[in-house]
């Protein structure tokens, strides 16, 4: 049995999500039932109470292999979102099915994620490198 660990989203991300993806046209995301399942799920909570563990919108997590240890950090974006301007291909949009899946994990959390030309990696999040909602930014 492969439960999914509980997920924790802002009323203000749970809230801007559901207008996105009515603004999707129909079939127009493969991802969509995923993301609404996602949604469904989720324990909402005030932006200001959200834990500083959690992966937020516009969050930038630190990620290792498992088990080979190496790390990477990537930006949960929403579409049309360029991220740090530093740092080209640093993001994942909340569309993309790993994007969905992120959302609202805390550090310490594992998930299986599509390796390029096929096959699935395990990734650990190690840290929340910047979390909007931590930093006192709530319109983001």
């Amino acid at each position: 049995m492969n439960r999914k660990p509980s997920i924790t989203i802002t009323s203000l991300d749970a809230e801007r999500l559901e207008i996105l993806l009515d603004s999707l046209p129909k079939g127009g995301f493969a991802g969509k039932a995923d993301l609404e399942d996602e949604l469904d799920r989720a324990i909402i909570v005030d932006p200001k109470n959200v834990p500083p563990n959690v992966v937020t919108m516009n969050s930038t997590v630190k990620f290792k292999l498992m088990p080979a240890g190496e790390e990477f950090c990537l930006t949960l974006v929403y579409p049309g979102s360029s991220g740090p301007a530093d740092a080209p291909g640093s993001t994942i949009s909340i569309l993309a099915p790993v994007g969905s899946a992120l959302l609202g994990l805390s550090i310490g959390d594992e998930i299986q994620w599509p390796r390029p030309g096929g096959g699935i990696l395990q990734v650990r999040i190690e840290e929340i490198v910047f979390q909007p909602e931590r930093a006192g930014e709530f319109d983001l």
